[in-house]
């Protein structure tokens, strides 16, 4: 492991001053379950580490009428058990709890899962973040069981490793960041994840001079649950998640949203699903039919086809649980 500085800044302002306008430099290390595996791993040599442990306020949970505003800091373990959470936002709490591990759960925190690198495992083997070698894609060409199965037309072929993001997306939430000068931005969850045009890039909207400092979710009413489908009961990433969320009217859905996890570089917003379940019952003919137009503009890789039926389940499920 390469030597570098650590900080411990008190201020949020000390913080971003102390990073840098170009990635790699320079890492904000929230609980490090991620960026301390990049660095042994050699996919990251940072000259400086910037600890958000010192910073007053970013571990704050607080509910009202509103919404629920999450800090950064605030770890999964935190937010599964915080009884706002357990009421209105079920999606989160599964996705949070769906991680399994307990020392995950206590060390990771939720800005760090909003900004995780990529489990896709050419990248965590040293291939780069497109997987590119002397002009083709080692996914496309390659084992490409875990990989996107929407938007792979381009060479970012990856998916979105944040288990909180799509239930983020599918319930309105907004992320909000500071950077230099204490000049604030407020990131619509819907927005805040990216697709990278290339290895020097980053999967999130957020700059290298910027701190994620909070997390608002809006409480809209919506019922809302998430599903996923996993390979065993934790210490690994899901094949397939989908968040569902939506009003009822007299019985009847309105505003229905679906977004599904691990199928692409972004949580998936599968509008035709959330089409599909206006003006029905939540019941399973309901469920049913969102999950089959969830796969709508799927274009699978040779080894991921299997994805498909995972995600028709995924969302039938989330469906009815949401109910």
């Amino acid at each position: 492991m390469k030597p570098f500085e650590y900080a411990a800044p008190k201020t949020i302002n000390e913080a971003v001053g102390l990073l840098g306008d170009t990635w790699g430099r320079t890492e904000v290390l929230a609980g490090g379950t991620d960026l301390l595996t990049c660095i042994k791993d050699g996919l990251a040599s940072p000259s400086r580490l910037v600890s958000l442990r010192n910073l007053a306020g970013l571990d704050d949970l607080k509910s009202d009428s509103k919404g629920l505003r999450i800090g950064a800091m605030v770890t999964l373990a935190e937010l599964a058990a915080h009884s706002a959470a357990q009421k209105n936002f079920r999606a989160l709490v599964t996705a949070a709890t769906g991680i399994g591990s307990a020392q995950m759960m206590n060390m990771g925190t939720v800005g760090g899962d909003l900004c995780q690198r990529p489990r896709c495992w050419f990248f965590r083997n040293g291939n780069g973040l497109l997987a590119m070698k002397d002009g083709k894609s080692l996914v496309r060409d390659g084992d490409n069981r875990n990989h996107a199965v929407f938007n792979t037309t381009g060479n970012a072929l990856f998916v979105s490793a944040s288990s909180l993001g799509p239930a983020l997306v599918a319930l309105g939430a907004e992320i909000n960041v500071v950077g230099p000068k204490g000049k604030t931005r407020k990131i619509a969850a819907a927005e805040f994840f990216t697709t990278p045009r290339n290895d020097n890039e980053r999967e999130t909207a957020l700059k290298p001079n910027e701190i994620v400092t909070d997390v608002f979710v809006p409480n809209l009413g919506l019922k809302n649950a998430t599903y996923e489908v996993r390979h065993r009961a934790g210490l690994d990433w899901p094949y397939v998640t989908a968040t569902v969320a939506y009003k009822l009217n007299k019985g009847l859905i309105t505003d229905a949203r679906v977004v599904l996890g691990h199928v692409a570089t972004t949580p998936h917003r599968a509008a035709s699903a959330g089409r599909v379940l206006e003006g029905l019952k939540p019941d399973e003919s309901a469920a049913t039919r969102a999950g089959l137009s969830a796969t709508d503009g799927a274009k699978p890789l040779s080894g991921n086809t299997y994805k498909l039926q995972l995600v028709k389940t995924a969302v039938k499920r989330a469906v009815l649980a949401a109910a």
